[in-house]
Parts: structure tokens; sequence; C-alpha cells
């Protein structure tokens, strides 16, 4: 009886005008949006590639020298994801470069004259088409799967023939889903034809199984808007009704919640901006260079004298200034450290709130579990600051200690008859790449909280349709 009614139900999709608009939806977006995507992937590979060899030439013409602490001597460039063609999620919005100089690490990124229109009206790529477009879809799909056949006067007839109440509700649910994820899936797999045609690398392990599980969470979040049509059908009798609370309930839970979130949580939770975080630590260090000048000048002056030979005092110097030098390199290591945390615990503190009021809606959830899938969310962003500060500490370890600014260094420079050999700096580290069952871990909150709104959507659906008074 399940499967003639379900038949029933998807020849009934088949035959609408819903079915044509998916249809043409399917075929003409999902392939689109996977080739141009693509396409633009390989173009920022070729500008990662550019990048890296004009920075290796200027080093090797013009070796780092790093007097001045907002020089940077060495980049650590954002290498863009083939999987970027899924999700762009944060790539784009992440500084192109990490720049290393003496005051910290400096964030590089587009000029404003080279920044796109286009950036200003969103990404168009496959996590929008399902975010945005399938989710619509799917509440067209279900917005009368009841209260169009009691507005007809056909669930009473149909219900009068002795039919389960469950074995009806179960048939609309799973017929409608049906009809709608075979289209979904042929066209994406038309997609991934396309992409592999030139030259995407589907074949290996760690993309297939991510392409997959894009795959398995769109076809939940799919079900999840299904469940959300069901329950406003089931609680109407009206299908016109129905279709404009649908409408409302797409555009709150997809259009406004996600981004509300957000800018509640600014006011929650307020930060600096990060080029307010930088100057302070410039300021921090011309203050103790300031005390530390003052403190080598009294401990050369107590201990030569005023008369000094440039020539014949520069050992005496050095030995007098290197322990203050240590001494106030310490300081403004644990004063911009203090900085830093306090920036960071601000910021964290903030996308926090945000993520969490966000969650409220399934439409967030989707996208933060599908960018990770694809390496362009939080979890690339964040290792990719990280690198950079381990970077920034190797080099502070290996380099920028090395270094002194005060006037008697400065002094010593230009007077030696033998200026130092520029020394060779490490190259930047390469990109850590998190694995499958790391990201999986790290998106858990999500992805429960998608499975656990379809059963409770369905759940409730059911229990009023129980209690339905026919």
């Amino acid at each position: 009886m399940l499967t003639t009614l379900i038949q029933k139900e998807m020849m009934h999709h088949i035959l609408s005008v819903r079915f044509v608009a998916l249809l043409v939806m399917c075929l003409l977006l999902v392939p689109l949006t996977l080739h141009i995507n693509y396409r633009n992937y390989l173009q920022n590979q070729v500008n990662y590639q550019e990048s890296l060899k004009l920075s290796t030439a200027e080093s090797e013409e013009k070796p780092p020298d790093a007097p001045d602490p907002d020089t940077e001597v060495s980049k650590l460039f954002l290498k863009p994801t083939p999987l970027s063609v899924f999700a762009k999620g944060l790539e784009e919005s992440l500084p192109s470069y990490l720049g290393m100089t003496r005051n910290g690490v400096k964030q590089g990124s587009m000029s404003l004259g080279e920044a796109p229109l286009s950036s200003a009206l969103g990404n168009l790529d496959f996590l929008f088409v399902v975010s945005t477009v399938f989710s619509l879809l799917a509440l067209l799909f279900t917005f009368d799967a009841v209260a169009g056949e009691r507005e007809a006067g056909t669930l009473r007839i149909t219900l009068s023939n002795a039919l389960p109440r469950d074995l009806f509700l179960w048939s609309k649910l799973i017929g409608g889903y049906i009809v709608f994820v075979v289209p979904f899936l042929v066209a994406f797999l038309l997609g991934l034809l396309l992409l592999v045609s030139q030259g995407f690398p589907l074949g290996e392990s760690d993309i297939f199984l991510r392409v997959l599980s894009l795959t398995l969470v769109s076809l939940l979040y799919i079900g999840v808007f299904f469940a959300i049509g069901t329950v406003i059908s089931t609680y109407l009798d009206n299908s016109k009704t129905a279709l404009i609370i649908a409408f409302t309930v797409w555009v709150l839970a997809v259009l406004i919640a996600p981004r509300a979130g957000f800018l509640t949580a600014k006011l929650i939770a307020p930060t600096r901006a990060i080029q307010s975080v930088y100057m302070e630590k410039t300021a921090i260090r011309n203050n103790l260079n300031t005390e530390k000048e003052q403190a080598i000048g009294e401990k050369i002056i107590g201990t030569i004298g005023t008369s000094i030979n440039f020539n014949e005092d520069m050992a005496k110097i050095r030995e007098l200034r290197e322990p203050i030098d240590a001494e106030y390199r310490q300081k403004f290591q644990e004063q911009v450290g203090k900085v830093d945390r306090e920036y960071q615990r601000e910021k964290q503190r903030q996308e926090s709130v945000g993520e969490n009021l966000s969650r409220i809606t399934p439409t967030a959830s989707l996208i933060y579990l599908a960018m990770n899938l694809a390496e362009t969310g939080k979890i690339k962003r964040n290792t990719y600051f990280q690198m950079g500060t381990r970077y920034y500490n190797q080099l502070e370890t290996a380099y920028f200690s090395e270094i002194a600014d005060d006037q008697f260094a400065t002094i010593a420079r230009f007077t030696s008859s033998k200026p130092p050999e520029p020394k060779k700096l490490a190259p930047p580290p390469d990109m850590v790449e998190t694995s499958l069952s790391e990201t999986v871990r790290h998106s858990v909150v999500d992805l429960l909280l998608l499975c656990f709104l379809a059963v409770v959507l369905i759940t409730v659906a059911f229990l009023k349709f129980f209690s339905l008074d026919i």
C-alpha cells in the first residue's frame, strides 16, 4: 500500500509545473556554477604560483634586511583549494598573504582598485544554490502536501478508506523527496563529469570523500526543509495561506536569521579593528626603543664616558648594550603577546556569540559544515593564521631577535668597514591539510543540529496530523 501511495505522489509531482521548474534549475544552475567556479579556481592557482615566483625573485635579488620594523622580510601565501568550486566560503575574504615584520604578522590583501564589483553581490556557488534555491523549492514542493488536499476535500475521502494516517503522510514525504532529489543528483553528477573532464582531481581519496560528504549533507538539508514544509502544511487548511507562511519562514531562516546573529554579536561583544592592534604594537615598540636607547646611553656614558671612539670602543659598547637589548626585547614580546591575546579573546568571543546565535536556523549549520568540508571555512582560516604565527615565531628566534635598532646599533652598522652579510631566511612552511575525520569532529555540532531538526520536525508533523480533525 505504501509503495502505491508513493508512486501516486511521485506522478502527482512529476506532472506538475513545479517539477519542470526544479528540473530547469538543477540542469542549469548546478553544472554551470561548478564549471564557472572551477575556471575561477584555475585562475587563482595561476595567481598563487606567480606570487610565489615574484616573492622568491625579489628575495634573491634583494635579500631581506629589516632595520625598519614595518619591512616585510618574508610572505606566507594562501594556497587556493580545489574544493572551493563547491563552496568559496572564507577563501576570498582571507588576506592573500601574511607578511612577516618585526612588529608582527601583517595581513596583505587585494587593493581596493582590484576588488571586483561582483564581490558586493555575493558568491554564486554550489553551496549558495543548495542553501538558498533548493531550500525554497523544497518548501514549494511540500507547502500544500496536506493543506491542499484538505482544501480540495480529497483528504477526507482518502482517509475514509481505512488508510492509516502514518502511511499517508510517509507517502507524501518520501514520494516528494524522491522526485526532488533525483534531478538534483543527476545534475550534480553531470557537473562532476564536467569538472573531471577539465582536470578536477576527483580521483584523490580525500577529495572524493569530501565531495561525497557534501552531497549527503546537502540531501540532509533538503530533507530538513521538506519537514518544515510538511509541518506548515499540517497546521493550515488553506494552501494560499500555507504558501505565504512557507515563504515567510524561508526568508527568515535563510536570508535574515543567519546574518542577524552576527549583527547582534557585534553589539553584545564588540572588538577592535586589526589595524588598531597593529598600531598599538608599533607604539609599544617605539616607546620601548626610546627607553632602551636612554638606558644604553646612560650605561655607556657611566662606563666609558662622553668621549667615545666608535672604532676602538665598539666591542665594549656591544658588550654593554647586549644585556639591555635582550631585556627590552623580552619586555616587547611580553607586552605584544598580551595585546595579541586580548585581541584574540575579543575576536573569538564575538565570533562564538554570532555563530551560536545564527545556528537557530538550519541554513547556518549547512554553511558552516559545507565550508569546512570544502576546506574554505573556519578550520582553514584558523590553520592559515596559526601557521603565520608559527612562522613569525621561527623568524623571531632565528632573525628578528638579532636585529637592534637603537642609535648605537645604527651607528655601528654605518661605521662598520664590513657590513654583515644578509641572513638567509627559512622558507615559509607548506599549508597543513586537515583530515576528513578531523573536519567532521570540528563540525559535529552542525551535523547533529541538522539531524535533530529533521527528526523533531517530522515528529511534530506526524503528531499534528494524527490529531487533525478532518
